[in-house]
């Protein structure tokens, strides 16, 4: 599933061509996806402006001139393709239409979004922009993890009596939004913290040396334009990078890039997801 960087450059390419853009026609080609659209979802974006377009963890959320927001969640294979004009790049002409092509908003400025997902595990919404935050899928998310409210002190308050593994406290939006196994993975790895360490146990010292690794991946891997892995693409079609600079993610049994740690990458199960690190470098 697309983490915090791969929404954050789908937001990015998208907002060229959408904010400040009014939505000359919207086709909705099915009933639901992962649950049902909201009923006239068609009739409500078709003229509406978008006057932002923002991201808050793994949604993107695009605020419209007629008081709602429409929310955007990619799923497992969900893809936001721009076709036609793309502002400072050459044309795309529209592709033809295909089997997965659930949603196609058409804009004034001549650019087609298409929301194409495969496996159906994707949604959208619409609810009104003044109680946006308190949406049942927004409501309990954590601070952002690169914004101010991400700290030291907030991270230790909120790990402290946890006896649940590092790797699974960050994993929980509750307590930090936007983060997937991939990035946590990674930062951990660069922090040298192992993830079967206990969230309470993590120390201050620690906390203080992973808050701005995390900040770091995410960052670097935003302007990789994200990880493809299967499904994901940017905005434009194109693939990711990110995954050409994994140390630790899918690299079981590979050696560990430390320079003379001789130890080779193990892979484990943490509630239900891999965790891949190395058992020398990671304490």
């Amino acid at each position: 599933m697309p983490e915090l960087p791969e929404v954050e450059t789908v937001r990015r390419g998208l907002s060229p061509v959408m904010q400040g853009q009014r939505i000359v026609s919207a086709a909705v080609n099915r009933p639901n996806l992962r649950w049902p659209f909201p009923s006239g979802m068609a009739a409500r974006l078709t003229g509406a402006t978008v006057t932002a377009l923002r991201r808050r963890s793994k949604y993107i959320l695009a605020d419209l001139s007629t008081g709602e927001t429409l929310l955007i969640h990619l799923g497992m294979s969900g893809r936001m393709l721009v076709s036609g004009a793309m502002p400072g790049r050459f044309h795309h002409d529209h592709p033809a239409p295909q089997k997965h092509d659930h949603v196609v908003l058409d804009m004034d400025g001549g650019a087609r979004i298409t929301f194409n997902d495969a496996r159906r595990f994707g949604a959208m919404d619409l609810m009104p922009t003044e109680t946006a935050d308190i949406h049942p899928l927004l409501a309990g998310l954590g601070p952002e993890p690169l914004g101010n409210g991400f700290s030291g002190d907030y991270l230790s308050d909120r790990l402290a009596g946890k006896l649940t593994p590092i790797k699974s406290a960050l994993l929980d939006q509750r307590i930090v939004a936007g983060l997937g196994n991939i990035y946590v993975a990674e930062a951990l790895f660069r922090a040298a913290i192992s993830p079967r360490r206990l969230a309470g146990n993590l120390g201050s010292a620690r906390i203080a040396r992973l808050i701005p690794v995390i900040r770091d991946v995410l960052s670097e891997a935003i302007e990789a334009g994200g990880s493809s892995l299967r499904d994901y693409r940017q905005a434009d079609g194109e693939l990711g990078y990110f995954q050409h600079t994994f140390r630790v993610y899918d690299r079981e049994g590979q050696p560990c890039p430390t320079p003379d740690c001789g130890a080779a990458i193990v892979r484990i199960v943490q509630s239900g997801r891999s965790t891949c690190y190395c058992p020398r470098c990671q304490r």
